[in-house]
């Protein structure tokens, strides 16, 4: 797989936001791919040198609506989650340092 297909999109939540000054970053990635092939593609997009990658298959959650023919039961999608650790020697990634 490319790098372009492994990295999906970043994940931007207030837990998220609290890592990037520690050099924390999180990413939607492919549910196929595996930690070794996540730090690759990171490296390779970014040009920055990473740690560790901790790896999550997130559940989709299960939604209900009321509609005048009843109750629509659905279901968000599953996917994969990163938590990207850069090592302390390595340059901050410019996409989200431009958001602080």
């Amino acid at each position: 797989m490319k790098a372009q297909e492994i990295i999906l999109e970043p994940i931007m939540t207030e837990k998220s936001y609290a890592g990037i000054p520690n050099k924390i970053y999180t990413f939607k990635v492919a549910t196929g791919a595996n930690k070794v092939e996540i730090k690759k593609a990171v490296e390779e997009l970014f040009e920055v040198k990473v740690d560790r990658v901790n790896t999550m298959n997130c559940k989709g959650k299960t939604k209900t609506r009321n509609t005048k023919s009843g109750q629509v039961t659905g279901k968000t999608s599953d996917y994969k989650k990163a938590v990207v650790f850069l090592k302390a020697d390595s340059k901050p990634i410019a996409f989200f340092e431009s958001l602080n």
